[in-house]
């Protein structure tokens, strides 16, 4: 069943397509004779109740520098298209979720992942509904509530709400005297309010990405942060290790699942460390690609499987 694709996602010149989860997506979906079409968020127009986008056909090839050919730019009625692959990455903010409210007018299109639940599901936010399964944590600007959840946990670490791929992480120990400064410096940084957790030396070992298709485990990764560096984040250094999943990662997994299904999360991450949840991942997920280099299984294909299955 051939079906009619359009992505959004940032510029695809700027993609590093060897780590890429959307562009894995994307030639998995080209390889089952899936029609591409490419657009940027800045295209969407809302038109007289009618989602329209500048778009251009696409095809992609797994060849560095030379990964795609774009045509000639048609503006397009978007409930035209069966799949819409909401792959921009964050940050989460006004435009991003101003995005999510357009793309709720496309009823009888299947957007992967479900506008309306990834807005409703910011990463730092939708995981403290299982907060059983996470380290303590604290999500507020409040210096005195820092100070007194510092006072008790001792080694702690503070980022902010809305970030991404391991920015603006800082590890606070128990004596650290940049704590005042870095407070002040969050304070004009950032509006919202910040996620300050207890610090978990297990972080040495590897921040674990778990991919979970439709509620179901796919596949993992195991991310070791490199030397000297806290964040594990692939994109910051960190090494992408084969893993296996442990009787607590698996537990997590299945505590999670039938929430992510319910909400139409298709394609979700969540980060574990030492054994605890530290965020669920719905915006733009990223990992497949490194799974499959390990000699994992093909996530990209199991994501197909499902919207497939979904569009009949």
């Amino acid at each position: 069943m051939a079906l009619k694709v359009a992505v959004q996602m940032d510029p695809i010149e700027r993609i590093k397509i060897a780590g890429d989860s959307t562009f894995a997506l994307l030639l998995e979906a080209q390889s089952r004779d899936h029609s591409l079409s490419y657009y940027t968020p800045d295209k969407l127009s809302l038109s007289e109740g009618k989602l329209y986008a500048s778009v251009n056909a696409l095809s992609v090839r797994d060849k560095a520098g030379d990964h795609f050919t774009l045509g000639e730019a048609k503006r397009a009625d978007l409930s035209s298209f069966d799949v819409i692959l909401l792959r921009q990455d964050p940050p989460f903010d006004m435009h991003y979720i101003t995005t999510t409210h357009l793309l709720e007018k496309l009823t009888d299109t299947l957007v992967v992942n479900n506008a309306r639940s990834v807005r409703n599901a910011p990463e730092k936010m939708f995981v403290m509904e299982f907060g059983d399964l996470m380290p303590p944590t604290l999500i507020t600007r409040d210096l005195d509530e820092i100070k007194a959840f510092r006072a008790k946990h001792k080694d702690i670490v503070m980022k902010p709400l809305y970030g991404k791929g391991g920015e603006s992480v800082f590890r606070i120990a128990p004596n650290d005297l940049n704590f005042g400064s870095l407070f002040d410096l969050f304070s004009v940084t950032f509006r919202e309010a910040w996620v300050v957790q207890k610090f978990l030396p297990e972080v040495k070992d590897g921040d674990k990405r778990i991919i979970l298709v439709d509620g179901e485990f796919a596949g993992a990764v195991n991310r070791v942060p490199a030397e000297g560096d806290l964040r594990s984040n692939m994109v910051r250094g960190g090494s992408p290790k084969k893993t296996d999943l442990s009787p607590r990662e698996r537990e997590i997994c299945d505590r999670l699942g039938p929430e992510l299904k319910k909400r139409g999360l298709l394609f979700t991450g969540i980060d574990v460390i030492g054994g605890w949840l530290t965020e669920i991942n719905v915006t733009s997920p990223t990992g497949i690609r490194a799974i499959k280099n390990l000699g994992g299984p093909d996530v990209a294909a199991m994501i197909w499987d499902a919207i497939e299955k979904k569009r009949k």
